[in-house]
């Protein structure tokens, strides 16, 4: 049967855009198809706005320091209004440069919603039928709404809510100490606004290395930022413009919180319904992601990435996804490829100090069929974050004890997003962690913090 087209995608999130580019690059016939601006929540209403605000975080925190050479600051005048509209050009002009990149390979981009209407085609809301050999589901997530925490916009927010802020509150309770919880603490602290967190799980940051996450709660007490874990919330009472949050500490028992604006940030749920999936005989599970293979396949000619499965949400997932998705439906696959190894995916925390890692995890060890062997290496031990006076976090290695295998790597401290990529390409490309240990680094870096802790696995550190 002939197709209009090779390959259409619902969604132009990072994961939909990027699986467009790179089929239209490899000679393919694509459509995307997008119901609200291209970039999804990742660009719009996620990673990049909200990076923005961490950059005005820090040059707030930056020019208090000033005050070491004699320069003062007025803080008096800051407005929020201004971050907000600053960071809606940043969006309007990387959703421009996506535009731009998908016209410049030829991708057919429709603004409408698009819903399976049977194998291979789909319907659109502005009445046209598209025809397709495969389709992609890309729809993202939105913000996990859990009963009796429903935001309002006013005194409840969610992630996209506080993002369009544009007066300060005097007080923010967040609900759910991960990523997105943590790097909003940083920002509305750093603003000046009174902070608590409340998490269920024993430390902040659950999925990441606990040696590094309770150095980041220490690192937030001292800041100001109230840390309350082992601690859940059971309902929120609005009164006015005030709202309060009753919860239950495993140690304290029963107290409420009041605080000017509630965040919840429980997580996110799959954009998954009323897309007619049902029309393909997919089902997705309880909690609407859908099944995939290790290609993202789920189902004849059909396609799952990003946050619509339970791979990690994280964009950089997605776009990965999208890729192999593509490499697969049009017979691309490099020889033996066995889908996306999670070991090597990476995560990232940005507020200050940041946080990053992949792989094995120190609480994790025992899980580990062998001897592993650590090492830990303070940030401080690196001349230039004396220097830049950034002295805070570590750098922790694991390896396996007899063949010197990287096992995972996890950082805390300024610039730890960018630090971890060094240790994940030498684990991605197989070399050992001796090969870190001897290649020569630039010295002042903070990457020597990298190279001595790799000379650590082994007991050899120069400035330890």
């Amino acid at each position: 049967m002939s197709y209009a087209f090779d390959l259409a995608i619902i969604g132009g999130g990072p994961g939909g855009y990027v699986a467009a580019i790179y089929a239209a690059q490899s000679g393919k016939k694509v459509v995307l198809v997008e119901k609200d601006q291209l970039g999804g929540v990742c660009l719009n209403w996620g990673c990049i706005p909200s990076k923005h605000y961490i950059q005005q975080a820090e040059n707030i925190v930056s020019a208090k320091s000033l005050s070491s050479v004699g320069i003062s600051t007025d803080y008096s005048k800051f407005d929020l209004g201004l971050v907000q509209q600053s960071s809606r050009k940043v969006v309007k002009t990387l959703t421009g440069g996506i535009a731009g990149l998908l016209k410049k390979n030829k991708v057919t981009v429709i603004n409408a919603f698009a819903s399976f209407s049977g194998p291979n085609q789909l319907s659109l809301s502005n009445g046209e039928t598209l025809q397709a050999e495969n389709i992609i589901v890309a729809t993202g997530s939105s913000p996990l709404k859990v009963k009796g925490f429903e935001p309002d916009g006013v005194s409840v927010l969610d992630s996209t809510d506080i993002l369009s802020l544009c007066e300060l509150p005097a007080s923010l309770v967040i609900l759910g100490g991960g990523a997105i919880g943590c790097e909003f603490a940083y920002v509305m602290n750093s603003f000046g606004v009174d902070v608590t967190i409340i998490e269920a799980q024993s430390h902040l940051l659950p999925s990441e290395d606990q040696q590094l996450t309770s150095h980041l709660r220490a690192h937030f007490e001292g800041l100001g930022i109230k840390v309350m874990t082992d601690t859940r919330a059971h309902s929120i009472g609005r009164d006015g413009a005030l709202a309060t949050v009753n919860i239950d500490n495993a140690a304290r028992g029963s107290e409420s919180l009041t605080a000017e604006k509630i965040l919840v940030v429980f997580g996110r749920s799959p954009n998954t319904t009323g897309i007619g999936l049902d029309k393909v005989g997919i089902t997705p599970d309880q909690r609407g992601f859908i099944e995939t293979d290790a290609f993202g396949v789920a189902g004849k000619g059909i396609y799952a990435i990003g946050d619509v499965t339970r791979s990690p949400l994280l964009a950089h997932v997605a776009s990965s996804e999208g890729e192999l998705a593509v490499q697969h439906m049009f017979g691309m696959l490099p020889e033996h490829h066995e889908g996306i190894d999670e070991s090597l995916i990476p995560s990232a925390i940005y507020c200050d100090p940041q946080i990053a890692g992949f792989g094995l995890r120190e609480q994790d060890i025992d899980n580990y069929q062998g001897d592993v062997a650590m090492s830990v290496f303070n940030l401080s031990g690196a001349g230039k974050s004396i220097a830049i006076g950034k002295p805070e976090g570590m750098v922790k290695i694991l390896a396996d004890a007899k063949t010197h295998e990287i096992l995972g790597a996890h950082i805390l401290g300024h610039n730890a997003t960018e630090l971890i990529h060094e240790i994940l390409l030498a684990k991605s490309s197989e070399l050992l962690v001796d090969d870190i240990a001897h290649m020569m680094h630039a010295h002042p870096t903070l990457s020597e913090a990298v190279l001595e802790a790799a000379k650590g696995v082994f007991g050899k550190p120069i400035h330890a």
